[in-house]
């Protein structure tokens, strides 16, 4: 959530904010009233419970007995309306939750302004798309031809957009993991695996909904537990209703898991096969940081990405999302988008956010400053790996003719091999 102070202060701030997010800026006026609504119910409440403990002081005070009988009495005429008004200020406080909890993070001020995808902007390319003198297949096809994908045995099992892996595909799956382990961990990234549910604050205060068009979260009968559909969730929940010392700021994680998406809504022509299924592995960075910090932290993320999608030959580019593009928890976000030659375009691979101060109040996760005073903590969160959209664009860009796959440079001393030619 932003912070409640910015929205009583500087309402028209907050409205520019929700306006280039493309939502519905009566949120603002919606959640001004609504706080002045419970505002005036708890001064009433305070009001009640003093008058309340004055009379209960009053009666067991050195009193005649009927001055004793009637403050008595009148502090149960108290205590009644004072249940009445709690129940109001009680739902008060839930309808104004409600909505407050809809207004967005506002972006920095250097995001592009734009209302949706088409706004936003190319930050730079790397590498050159390879031209083939063959016709390059699809990464289903080869897959299936060298026995190491088979969506057919997922959906028979699990259902469609499932999959298993087989011989070389699972130790690619492995090998990318273990790169990036490998990698970040050397940079000071604190390796965890976490679980692979939540409870549905810490999916809900992360931005993930079990419900509407954008749902995303599968939810367990009968339980406070939702499927995760990244580790951004379980590391955002790490620390919640913790205050970190300063001086043990940046804390810095690469978390390991299981990803779970309903992936409700339409895909578009491109989503088939590996590049939009309800689960796959991944490695996820994370970061804790000062207000200060978190400028420097993005693109120290953004950079280890673009280490990773260089040190495996994948040619790339990367995107700055506009406003309307940004989803409601990020000030900033970038996007890398490797090349994908059977589209003959670029599709993403990894995603980068600076979500500020939005999940730690979400999540009421604070760090206390050397002078005693406590703050909101920054919090970001960046894909080192997802195991379903790189090895689609490993296959693809490095097929040969005969069908066989080169193996990333990088990944080949947990391969055992230099190629991918026949099942193993």
């Amino acid at each position: 959530m932003i912070d409640l102070e910015l929205l009583r202060k500087d309402p028209e701030k907050v409205k520019r904010g929700v306006v280039d997010k493309q939502l519905d800026v009566s949120l603002v006026d919606r959640a001004l009233e609504l706080d002045k609504k419970r505002l005036e119910l708890l001064r009433e409440v305070e009001k009640l419970r003093a008058d309340r403990n004055k009379f209960a002081k009053a009666a067991g005070s050195e009193s005649t007995p009927a001055r004793r009988a009637k403050d008595i009495g009148k502090g149960k005429e108290l205590k009644a309306k004072l249940q009445g008004l709690e129940s109001k200020l009680d739902e008060a406080e839930k309808e104004f939750n409600e909505v407050f909890t809809e207004i967005p993070n506002l972006a920095l001020p250097q995001v592009p302004v734009g209302k949706n995808d088409k706004g936003n902007v190319e930050v730079r390319k790397w590498g050159e798309p390879k031209v083939f003198d063959f016709e390059p297949k699809d990464h289903l096809e080869l897959g299936k031809n060298l026995g190491i994908l088979d969506f057919e045995t997922g959906a028979k099992v699990s259902g469609s957009q499932f999959y298993f892996l087989y011989g070389d595909g699972a130790l690619l799956e492995l090998a990318l993991i273990s790169y990036a382990f490998e990698l970040l961990s050397k940079e000071g990234f604190r390796p965890v695996i976490t679980p692979d549910l939540a409870k549905s604050r810490f999916y809900l205060g992360t931005g993930y909904v079990p419900k509407g068009n954008e749902a995303q979260t599968y939810t367990i009968n009968g339980e406070d537990l939702g499927l995760i559909a990244t580790a951004e969730v379980t590391l955002a929940g790490k620390h919640a209703d913790e205050v970190i010392p300063e001086d043990q700021l940046p804390q810095k994680y690469i978390g390991y898991s299981h990803c779970f998406r309903q992936e409700a809504g339409a895909y578009g022509k491109y989503s088939k096969g590996l590049y939009r299924v309800h689960q796959f592995t991944k490695a996820e960075m994370f970061i804790y940081c000062k207000p200060e910090e978190s400028e420097a932290m993005h693109q120290h993320i953004l950079a280890m990405e673009e280490k990773i999608y260089q040190e495996l030959g994948l040619p790339y580019r990367v995107l700055e999302m506009c406003t309307g593009d940004l989803g409601a928890m990020a000030a900033q976000k970038f996007d890398i988008e490797a090349w994908m030659p059977t589209r003959g375009e670029y599709g993403e691979v990894t995603s980068t956010s600076n979500c500020t101060d939005y999940q730690a109040r979400n999540l009421n996760i604070k760090f206390k400053r050397k002078d005693g005073k406590n703050e909101y903590a920054h919090m970001l969160n960046g894909t080192a790996i997802a195991t379903s959209r790189t090895p689609l664009a490993i296959l693809e860009n490095f097929q040969q003719a005969d069908g066989s796959i080169i193996i990333p440079e990088v990944l080949r001393k947990w391969m055992g091999k230099e190629k991918i030619d026949s099942y193993r």
